[in-house]
């Protein structure tokens, strides 16, 4: 941890101007040798940002490589699990078919909506294989080439904040997969329920990571500085436990919300900052409050299992 420290309070807070996704991807990837440890990673893409645009994409991208350790290192990647009826289990109507007697693999559906869209490489797939006894969804990952035959992207219009980022819907038709691209486990289990957490918590270590620049760039009092260094070690401390423990998901409920306490402690500063930086802030903030009544009710879970319940996420 000390490299990590080290580079987010030595670093000089001047963060290069950057125009474009391609940008800030060839900034990430410098990194990414740096830094094996995948939060470690979010962190300094997230001091690097000029705008909490591009230190999210740090986030959810190191988010992915911590879930799919086997993605080629050197390409930008995006899960693919939302679809119209949302990315619950039971709405995934993306189908993987075929294998039988030895048979070609074949992916086909659509989603809805996809973080980084035209901009990914590779995609890694929701798909259900049919149902269970239970009736539930059978879910798979597999992982694709995002330019092989068959897969369509349409881009979605830039979102209100952090429009740098792209989104798009996809569509799958008769993709060929080889056996070896279905990644072995539960989709939903292994993949898809706990990348949930991991999301949270490298997303909010960019966070972390772009206002200490900030904060160090602009002069904030050292108290501040430390409340964002001492808020990040706790996110990276919980990026490193297990994202499918109970436990772990009440202590990120709750330094979520040291969080968003933090932020609004932070309005008296803002009038220090460059105008530019401010006025991206303003745009993005919005951000921050992205899924906050899922968090809030997968901590509410947390707790009943805790207690020897049996909750259940919906």
């Amino acid at each position: 941890m000390d490299e990590i420290l080290r580079f987010l309070l030595t670093t000089p807070p001047q963060p290069g101007a950057l125009q474009s996704l391609e940008d800030w991807w060839r900034q990430h990837l410098g990194l990414a040798s740096r830094f094996p440890v995948t939060v470690d990673l979010a962190l300094a893409g997230g001091f690097l940002a000029d705008r909490l645009g591009f230190a999210f994409a740090s986030g959810y991208h190191a988010a992915l490589r911590s879930l799919f350790t086997g993605m080629p290192p050197d390409h930008r990647a995006a899960l693919c699990a939302t679809e119209a009826g949302g990315a619950h289990p039971s709405a995934i109507q993306t189908r993987l078919s075929g294998g039988d007697g030895g048979g070609p693999l074949r992916l086909s559906g659509s989603k809805g909506f996809v973080t980084l869209g035209t901009a990914a490489e590779t995609l890694f797939v929701v798909a259900t294989e049919g149902q269970d006894e239970q009736g539930r969804n059978r879910l798979r990952v597999v992982m694709i080439d995002a330019h092989r035959e068959g897969v369509h992207f349409t881009s979605l219009p830039p979102m209100p904040f952090v429009p740098e980022v792209p989104h798009a819907e996809l569509e799958l038709r008769e993709v060929a997969v080889s056996p070896d691209e279905v990644l072995p486990g539960d989709g939903y289990t292994r993949y898809l329920k706990p990348f949930r957490t991991v999301e949270d918590c490298h997303v909010h270590a960019a966070f972390l990571g772009w206002v200490l620049q900030v904060a160090r760039r602009s002069g904030w009092p050292e108290r501040v500085q430390d409340e964002a260094l001492a808020l990040a070690v706790a996110i990276r401390g919980l990026a490193l436990a297990e994202p499918t423990s109970p436990a772990v998901h009440v202590a990120l409920g709750g330094a979520l919300e040291l969080c968003q306490r933090f932020v609004r402690g932070l309005e008296e500063w803002w009038p220090q900052v460059d105008a530019q930086t401010r006025e991206l802030w303003e745009r993005d903030k919005a951000l921050l409050g992205v899924a906050g009544k899922a968090r809030a009710r997968r901590r509410e879970v947390a707790r009943q299992r805790l207690a020897g319940g049996s909750g259940s996420e919906g």
